[in-house]
């Protein structure tokens, strides 16, 4: 999924647009026990609820892709008889009617879920009626191609809110206020079947966790039986420490720069293609070809890529810095536009390397604007 298409079915979560046909929900405790279920039409909850659910509801749907929003494809053992993919489907043409389905999934969520305190599963049915787009990409609401059937469902810890004094307006006086449990925005989540091409596809599933850097690999693995791709901070870490083995000695400040100008080409040429770049294993070995690493260094390079990014693909967006292209020392940081790399060089000065950066334009320190020819003249 893309932007456009996580965009197309949040706006779905309104009163006006609404078609949620039912919603689920299952409280556990800590001790991950069932405290209660409860299953309703959605269309019959009070208006102020409603508004709370949207509001939560949304948030699986948000965030970044690649890095705490994740495509997730299922294998093909998911898919037989008795697999996780196999059991979703089932669950979701139900159209959550099937009572000991639902159990069986809250059953699920709870042996894997591991989380420490109270929660709340949410799970609701819809179905989309899809409309057509025009050539010029015109939404036509009257020429719908299908209906996307999904199924979508959050994890949200129960709290205690906070203690406090709150206003009596009856006696105009403050007190003590009354703690009670809060539902909170959703730490997990997913959407199954995917919205791809804005069409259903139940061959892929969206996954959400609000921690990008903990994406609680168990709980994809139980409940959707999809493996998670490496988080975004481990694939920049890996794609680094590939950088720096293959190229080893040789891996030098012009080198990084090429890397990074090559990459730029890459995001240049993809700049009217909505969907994220994803490189393999062999568009990254062309990048490297394409810098100068030497033939000799390139022989041991499929093997470290396998140990290090296994083989899946690395979004661009998580190895690559668009806003900023960074050189850093142990006291000194310097940040370029990506765009300009070519302000910055090494030079050799007084028999020490040095960074030399091109002044274009005016300069500042602290805010202060200085002239250069004003410091060489005092030199």
């Amino acid at each position: 999924m893309i932007k456009s298409e996580l965009a197309e079915i949040k706006k779905q979560f309104t009163p006006k647009k609404c078609s949620i046909s039912r919603i689920c929900t299952c409280y556990v405790d800590g001790e991950k026990n069932i405290k209660s279920t409860n299953t309703q039409a959605f269309l019959s909850l009070p208006e102020e609820e409603m508004f709370k659910y949207f509001e939560i509801l949304r948030k699986p749907l948000s965030g970044t892709l690649d890095k705490n929003l994740v495509n997730l494809s299922f294998s093909l053992d998911s898919e037989q008889e008795g697999g996780t993919q196999e059991f979703l489907l089932r669950l979701r043409n139900s159209k959550l009617k099937d009572e000991e389905l639902l159990n069986e999934f809250y059953q699920r969520i709870i042996d894997s879920y591991d989380y420490v305190g109270n929660y709340l599963i949410i799970l609701i049915a819809d179905a989309y009626d899809v409309p057509g787009k025009s050539t010029d990409g015109l939404t036509m609401d009257d020429a719908s191609d299908e209906v996307y059937e999904y199924l979508l469902c959050c994890l949200c810890p129960v709290s205690l809110s906070q203690p406090g004094l709150s206003y009596d307006a009856m006696d105009n006086l403050f007190h003590n206020r009354i703690r009670d449990w809060v539902v909170e925005l959703p730490k997990n989540g997913f959407l199954f079947p995917a919205f791809n091409d804005r069409s259903s596809d139940i061959h892929s599933a969206m996954y959400y966790s609000q921690d990008a850097k903990n994406l609680n690999e168990v709980l994809a693995n139980d409940i959707l039986g999809c493996s998670l791709p490496l988080t975004a901070s481990e694939q920049k870490e890996s794609f680094n420490e590939v950088i720096e083995e293959t190229f080893e000695d040789t891996c030098s400040f012009r080198t990084i720069k090429n890397i990074h100008e090559k990459m730029n080409e890459i995001i240049d040429d993809h700049v009217d293609d909505p969907t994220p770049i994803r490189l393999d294993k062999t568009e990254v070995k062309n990048i490297f070809e394409c810098c100068g690493v030497p033939e000799e260094k390139m022989e041991y390079f499929d093997t470290k890529y396998d140990n290090t990014l296994g083989k899946e693909p690395i979004a661009m967006s998580n190895i690559y810095n668009k806003t900023a292209f960074e050189v850093k020392s142990p006291d000194v940081v310097i940040k370029v536009n990506p765009q300009r790399t070519d302000l910055i060089s090494t030079k050799e000065i007084d028999g020490r390397q040095c960074l030399v950066i091109k002044i274009d334009g005016g300069v500042t320190v602290n805010g202060i604007a200085v002239h250069p020819e004003t410091e060489k003249e005092e030199e």
